[in-house]
């Protein structure tokens, strides 16, 4: 995970992850936390934070009408719905947002219950609890999230002991929008007893495990209103005449294959990145994971701890060195090799003056911008969050590197743990119960295709792990029954085709492009979709937002700015 990533980025080799990105081909993915948070490794110098948005996300959803939490059919009006606050207030769950059936229309879908989502949730509760109104009538909405995680889990696969976070428990879900929400982090550590003992540590930055702890406290109090282990396939248009008024989204149970549609006024997509590997590398095979399967998978592959065995990570972020560093101090009689395209592993740069791009008031400095402004910048600032790697864990692993230089000599190839810099992989296939890959240095000619036969090296490997970032465009295919509905494509650039302004699309009509405003809301073509209904998206806006879209760091603000942007118009004082 990089430095910066408050996320549900799990960023590595960057070049992958890009800026967005008009491809519609998916990767699978996504790590299911189908048990308990996995027990520390052993003391890795874990680091970054993570995605927002659906860093668990991933789409969800599916029939019981018990599995999310009781349907009961959702009070509407002051009178039903006070009865209940006194009883949700003691059990814990939100005395504001209800469970309603699931035959209901709702006034949101949320697909995906990560990170973001779980903003959007906070941010609603405590505009109820400051009085304001969101319906017309006084009531409270009628929200549905659906996940495809049989739980709540925040990046399961790369909770690794001594993982710290890398922004402030300032950026929360709700402290930078509202100080006095109940659910910021200090007020999660006066819950838990904490907060005195807490403030010793003379830190802003808490333990990774701590604050997805966090998470899951915030996450407890929705959870009646979550479909879990159900993952979202499609949202369509509900036909009618004029203006479409609502949208129909479509779930498969995740173990049962059992299917199932709801119905909302708005849908609000957030699913986070989709696991991505390089193209060379076989689309299954049991012994090459990605690095967000790790702490699932590890010890699983390779269960005795004091086996001679050979493990390949590939990447040049945080995530990969991270792994490289843990798998060091799991497998004390390991061989290691870290692979990557850039010639040095690369600090990150969270100086104050470059931090302030994860402002949450830069996004309006950004948006109104040209996409070649845009693309410049984010270029520019990649060093914050793609491809780089924590200075201390840096020097721990060069220190690393030179104790084999002064005990085995310099002949790189007689030490268990190598860095191999500036390689390419030319080659993976299956060995036996292994993995055989080919590696060369990069050359001059490599572009063209040029490489020197005699620089290949092969490394034999009972295990690869891919820390090679993520894809973000699963919401694009999931959108296709929308497709028709969006304004037609004008001839444009190189950066609207990676995702810098939005996405192309193909349809019968012609291309059509998927764009958002600055409210992250889809714009469909004038008078498609009535103006009390929508489609918003998080997570995947990076091009239009800034790095920020994908992070931690603007949750509470953008959460706040998205609620205003579906209820807004109702909004007011009572």
């Amino acid at each position: 995970m990089s430095p910066h990533s408050d996320i549900l980025l799990d960023s590595s080799d960057a070049a992958e992850i890009g800026l967005g990105g008009n491809g519609v081909v998916l990767t699978s993915g996504g790590n299911r936390a189908e048990g308990p948070p996995p027990q520390p490794l052993v003391d890795a110098d874990a680091n970054g934070d993570d995605d927002a948005n659906g860093s668990n996300g991933g789409v969800n959803s599916d029939t019981d009408d018990d599995a999310n939490g009781h349907a009961n059919g959702h009070t509407n009006g002051h009178a039903q719905h006070a009865q209940h606050v006194q009883q949700t207030a003691q059990d814990g769950h939100s005395q504001y947002l209800l469970p309603a059936a699931l035959d209901s229309e709702y006034d949101l879908i949320c697909v995906g219950f990560g990170p973001a989502s779980l903003a959007v949730a906070v941010a609603i509760h405590d505009a109820l609890a400051a009085g304001r109104r969101l319906l017309p009538d006084g009531s409270a909405p009628k929200v549905l999230f659906v996940e495809k995680q049989v739980r709540f889990a925040w990046h399961a696969g790369m909770l690794l002991p001594g993982a710290k976070m890398q922004i402030s428990f300032i950026k929360d879900l709700a402290t930078l929008r509202d100080p006095r929400s109940e659910f910021t982090f200090l007020n999660y550590l006066h819950r838990q007893g904490r907060l005195v003992d807490f403030t010793n540590l003379g830190t802003f930055l808490p333990a990774r495990v701590e604050y997805e702890d966090y998470l899951r406290w915030c996450s407890s109090r929705f959870d009646r209103l979550v479909q879990f282990g159900r993952e979202a396939v499609s949202v369509t248009p509900d036909g009618g005449d004029g203006s479409v008024r609502s949208f129909t989204v479509r779930s498969r149970h995740v173990a049962t294959g059992q299917t199932h549609a709801y119905r909302g006024r708005n849908v609000l997509v957030a699913v986070g990145g989709q696991p991505s590997l390089p193209r060379s590398f076989p689309l299954k095979h049991p012994r090459i994971i990605h690095s967000s399967q790790y702490a699932h998978q590890i010890r699983r592959i390779l269960p005795k701890a004091n086996s001679p065995c050979r493990v390949a990570v590939v990447g040049a972020g945080q995530s990969a060195a991270e792994i490289f560093n843990n798998v060091q101090h799991l497998y004390p009689n390991s061989k290691t090799w870290l692979v990557m395209r850039p010639e040095f592993l690369r600090p990150s740069d969270d100086s104050p003056f470059v931090n302030s791009v994860f402002n949450p008031e830069y996004v309006d400095n950004l948006f109104p911008k040209s996409a070649k402004y845009r693309d410049n910048l984010l270029t520019e600032a990649r060093a914050t969050n793609y491809g780089v790697v924590r200075l201390d864990l840096i020097e721990e692993l060069y220190e690393r590197m030179y104790d084999q230089r002064r005990e085995m000599g310099a002949d790189e190839r007689q030490w268990p743990h190598r860095i191999l810099g500036g390689r390419q992989i030319t080659s993976i296939e299956p060995r036996g119960e292994g993995v055989e890959l080919k590696v060369q240095r990069l050359r001059d000619g490599t572009l063209d295709g040029l490489v020197d036969a005699a620089d290949e090296e092969t490394l034999e490997a009972d295990l690869v792990i891919a820390a090679t970032g993520y894809q973000r465009t699963a919401h694009v295919e999931m959108l296709r029954g929308a497709w028709n509905l969006l304004p037609k494509s004008q001839p444009c650039g190189l950066e609207f085709g990676r995702g810098i302004s939005g996405w192309n699309v193909e349809t019968e009509q012609g291309e059509r492009k998927m764009a958002v405003g600055r409210d992250y809301r889809v714009k469909f073509s004038p008078g498609a979709v009535a103006d009390e209904s929508g489609i918003w998206l998080q997570g995947c806006c990076e091009g239009t937002h800034g790095l920020s879209d994908s992070l931690l760091s603007v949750l509470a603000t953008r959460s706040g700015e998205i609620v205003e942007s579906i209820f807004g118009d109702k909004s007011q004082e009572q």
